[in-house]
């Protein structure tokens, strides 16, 4: 089985909404306005492109990320190179990009789950912050590498839901705070 690890950019209030600067946020660009740049800080940024072997998408994130990632190939080597998915019920296959490798589209959790059950390495989702509310709620996030910036936020997509649920119970595996108030925080989901 392969472990399913959601990494977020988060706001101490749980908001992920537009991070590196997403048009139609008022608070777009959050993560880089008025914080100052600790390049230890995002260690498991690099850390993950080493270690995830397939990348997970919503369709927003997709449609957000598939026009710029594949160019910067500095940055997201290791991304660039893996297969992602993307789940969504609306998207068509002639509608992916082509310079961006191996691209399957999902059209349910339930192919999400089958997906986590075959071989290969971690899976990693990058936004996507409807799916991951409702990969939470079915249970299917094995892990969280959360980056929690010290702002709060108010209004925006949050990375967990309001759905009425059981419990869930988390055991931490990292934690480190950096001079810039950003703190990691890593998560196993304890099943």
């Amino acid at each position: 089985m392969r472990t399913l690890i959601t990494t977020a950019f988060v706001s101490l209030d749980g908001v992920v909404e537009a991070p590196g600067g997403e048009p139609g946020y008022r608070n777009a660009g959050w993560t880089f306005q008025c914080i100052e740049f600790d390049e230890v800080a995002y260690e498991i940024k690099a850390r993950e492109q080493g270690e995830a072997t397939a990348m997970l998408l919503g369709r927003v994130s997709y449609q957000a990320f598939a026009p710029v990632w594949p160019g910067m190939t500095e940055q997201f080597p290791g991304y660039n190179a893996m297969p992602k998915y993307v789940v969504s019920t609306t998207l068509k296959d002639e509608e992916l990009v082509t310079n961006w490798g191996e691209i399957t589209i999902l059209r349910s959790l339930d192919d999400v789950a089958a997906l986590k059950e075959t071989e290969g390495g971690p899976i990693i989702v990058h936004g996507s912050a409807t799916l991951n509310r409702n990969l939470s709620d079915a249970g299917l996030i094995d892990r969280y590498h959360l980056l929690v910036f010290p702002v709060l936020l108010g209004a925006g997509k949050r990375l967990f839901s309001d759905t009425d649920k059981d419990k869930q119970g988390l055991k931490l595996l990292e934690s480190e705070s950096y001079s810039n108030g950003i703190q990691k925080l890593v998560y196993d989901v304890v099943r």
